[in-house]
């Protein structure tokens, strides 16, 4: 393991912080008196680049890793996009072997013939060896990040072992989703009826844009709220897409893509909201900001006074009336009142009257007499104590 310790470049950078974060994870460098190399380095500047070339090299040299070039490729695909115009696109490291143009491979769930081999500098190339990064034109779609690309001999066998891994991994969803009794799946659907759902559809440029998002999105979410996405893919936003958005009444997000004009003119005739991004962040903030507006507010109560009751009077027409005294605090007319008898409370309710001798009154300050009647409730007597209280609901934010 070779540790390139970033953004040097920037004020305040401290490498000695990172190589000590690093022991926690049992990672000691050479500093450190370890056998971790580190290079401090600088993407902006390209302060230290160099060096870490050099230090490669070295190992390498020391681990003495070799590869056959002389053998059917093999390598790993570190990003996956569907460019306009010249299709899926993987960029494949070639670990082992010689990738040639012409070659007929298998790359996860797809298969593909080379059509072109580009390389970092955006020259066509006809071949690249072991250690080669190079971006590979002529997939039937988009694999993904971390998938395994094998030479294989013939179109045949390709389209075999493609097909067969599609069937696993959907043998796999079904059975993810099997072996559901119908206890389980009502416990299930009375769990989901106390979490709020936030929906979305997610479309990247890259796989690798794409799991970032969806990872980030799972995350965001408690008890009571959760994001759900529906369908994350790679590429531009289509009118599939909008009628999958309008059918779960969910935003569709474009992370560095567009709508095309169908998808445009579909969502606007059908009120799906298309939200357009390039900063992962951004979108993030916004989704938690979304996914906070469907959480309950949280009720926050505030004490004002107490009354206790004297007398009750029947009116007719009106019904009882409680004849109070303000023992702390004040009294006000659009509070909220509980009822305590022997400090249990037995009501919860607003004031219906609060009078002041025959007078309607907003308020009723400590130490003063008052006339006091329920909102629909009339069982009072003499000895009980009224709580009055206000209550403000607060926004509250994952």
């Amino acid at each position: 393991m070779i540790v390139a310790i970033n953004k040097i470049d920037r004020e305040g950078a401290d490498p000695n912080k990172v190589r000590t974060e690093l022991l926690q994870h049992e990672v000691i460098v050479e500093a450190m008196s370890g056998e971790v190399l580190d290079v401090e380095v600088s993407a902006i500047t390209g302060e230290g680049l160099d060096k870490l070339v050099e230090n490669i090299s070295l190992q390498a040299e020391l681990l003495e890793l070799k590869a056959n070039p002389d053998r059917p490729a093999e390598g790993a695909v570190i990003e996956a996009k569907l460019d306009v115009g010249r299709g899926p696109v993987a960029t494949v490291l070639v670990q082992k072997g010689t990738l040639r143009r012409g070659d007929i491979f298998v790359v996860g769930e797809q298969w593909g013939k080379v059509r072109a081999l580009i390389d970092d500098q955006g020259n066509r190339i006809e071949e690249a060896g072991p250690s080669t990064p190079v971006e590979v034109l002529g997939l039937n779609g988009s694999p993904e990040a971390g998938d395994v690309l094998n030479v294989v001999p013939d179109e045949a066998r390709a389209r075999e072992i493609a097909d067969y891994r599609a069937q696993v991994a959907k043998d796999k969803k079904a059975a993810a989703g099997a072996g559901t009794t119908l206890d389980q799946l009502l416990a299930n659907a009375k769990a989901d009826e106390s979490v709020s759902e936030l929906p979305i559809l997610l479309k990247a440029d890259v796989q690798g844009s794409a799991e970032a998002i969806v990872q980030a999105c799972e995350k965001v979410g408690n008890d009571e709220v959760r994001v759900r996405v529906l369908h994350s893919g790679v590429g531009a936003i289509t009118e599939s897409d909008i009628t999958l958005a309008e059918a779960s009444g969910a935003p569709v997000i474009g992370f560095n893509v567009r709508a095309n004009a169908p998808a445009r003119n579909a969502a606007n005739q059908k009120g799906v909201e298309i939200r357009y991004y390039s900063i992962i962040y951004d979108l993030v903030d916004d989704i938690k900001a979304a996914a906070s507006g469907l959480l309950s507010p949280e009720i926050k109560e505030t004490f004002l006074g107490n009354a206790e009751i004297k007398e009750v009077f029947k009116i007719t027409g009106t019904g009882k009336i409680a004849g109070c005294f303000v023992t702390e605090g004040v009294a006000k007319r659009h509070a909220g009142v509980r009822l305590l008898r022997d400090s249990v409370v037995i009501h919860e309710g607003k004031l219906k009257t609060l009078k002041r001798f025959k007078d309607e009154v907003k308020e009723v300050q400590s130490g003063q007499d008052c006339g006091m009647a329920f909102e629909n409730y009339e069982d009072i007597r003499e000895g009980d104590v009224i709580e009055i209280f206000t209550t403000e609901e607060i926004e509250r934010s994952l």
